[in-house]
Order: structure tokens, then C-alpha cells, then sequence
């Protein structure tokens, strides 16, 4: 497997190929202004939840790095350009869980029980996946998995045996993680057979 291109996103900083980026705020601010400098154009961003944000973030300014891509109206990749040979495999340790607690509190509201629709899309990890795939017109593998501490040599053995697959030449994968507005990680990489 040979790298491509690397991203490094915390609440206090965006690396893009071993260079700072300089992006506005900290913490979920910091997603949002690197959103509206450096991508727009997106409409379902705002609805997303803070993983999913963070990993659609991190991906898309990955994947800027490759080189230009058009978009259709709605923000995503025009339907000639879809790729079945490009896998999207993610990583975390705690799944959705700050998103299944949210939907949890609107379960177990005092006040009324009215879980949100809105929320409950969030509550499976691999919404974020989808979302990169939508976003790019991607076909191939997609898969989230959740481990229990961040192991960037188990994680490059699993894309390595993804490329077993004779479709799949390249990948985007890495470690997307929100466990709070304070303490996230998104370290992805593009990589090629």
C-alpha cells in the first residue's frame, strides 16, 4: 500500500501532508469555519452530527489534496464520476455513543417522550461513511469498525487485506473519533494498491 495523502484534525489544530492549515476556532468551531472556508456547498453538513461532521471534514480536505472534483447542485459528485474502485474504511473506539446518549436523553425526557428522528439517524458510526460515499460517488467497500484503542498497525493490516478485493485500488481510511467538543481525532489517509 502506498500513501497518498494524510490529514491530522484535532480541536486546536488541521494538518494537511505534514502542513498546518490555518483554520479559525477550536473545538466544533474549528470543523465548521474549516467547512465554510475550505469546502461549502454541502447542505446536509448542518443536520450531520459532530462525528459525522468531523469525518466529512477530514475526508473532504483529503480528498482536495488529490485534486478537483465537480459537484452536482445538491453537493455531490456528478453521476459520470462514480468510482467503484475506491474503498472508505474508517475507525473508532466508541462507535456513535456521543450521539446514542443524545437520542437516549430524548427517549428519557421528563418533560415528554419524543425520540428524534433527527438524532436517530446518527446512531449507527457508519452514517459517516455514507455520507463520504454519497458526497464522492463512491461504490466500493465501505465499513466502520470499532476497536478498542486506536491501533494504526491492526487498521493499515485490515485496508491491506481489502485490497485482496481486485476492484478495490484505493482507499480512504483512518481513525474518526468524537468523544467531545474538546477531545476528537480525525487522522485519515488516501492510499493507492
Amino acid at each position: 500500500m502506498r500513501l497518498l495523502h494524510h490529514i491530522r484534525i484535532t480541536p486546536r489544530e488541521l494538518m494537511l501532508d505534514g502542513k498546518l492549515v490555518k483554520v479559525e476556532g477550536e473545538g466544533l468551531s474549528l470543523l465548521k469555519n474549516a467547512y465554510q472556508t475550505r469546502i461549502k456547498g454541502y447542505p446536509k453538513f448542518h443536520k450531520m452530527d459532530a462525528l459525522c461532521q468531523l469525518g466529512f471534514v477530514a475526508s473532504d480536505l483529503l480528498l482536495q489534496a488529490e485534486g478537483d472534483r465537480s459537484f452536482d447542485g445538491s453537493g455531490h459528485v456528478r453521476e459520470g464520476e462514480l468510482r467503484e474502485d475506491r474503498a472508505v474504511i474508517l475507525f473508532n473506539s466508541g462507535g456513535s455513543l456521543k450521539t446514542d446518549r443524545q437520542y437516549q436523553e430524548t427517549i428519557d425526557a421528563a418533560g415528554g417522550y419524543y425520540p428524534s428522528p433527527a438524532l436517530f439517524v446518527y446512531t449507527l458510526a457508519n452514517i459517516v461513511t455514507g455520507e463520504i460515499c454519497l458526497r464522492n460517488g463512491y461504490c466500493g467497500e465501505s465499513s466502520f469498525y470499532v476497536l478498542p484503542e486506536k491501533d494504526l498497525v491492526l487498521m493499515e493490516r485490515m485496508v491491506g487485506e481489502s485490497f485482496a478485493d481486485q476492484s478495490t485500488q484505493s482507499a480512504l481510511w483512518g481513525w474518526v473519533d468524537y468523544p467531545g467538543e474538546h477531545a476528537f481525532e480525525a487522522e485519515m489517509y488516501l492510499a493507492e494498491k
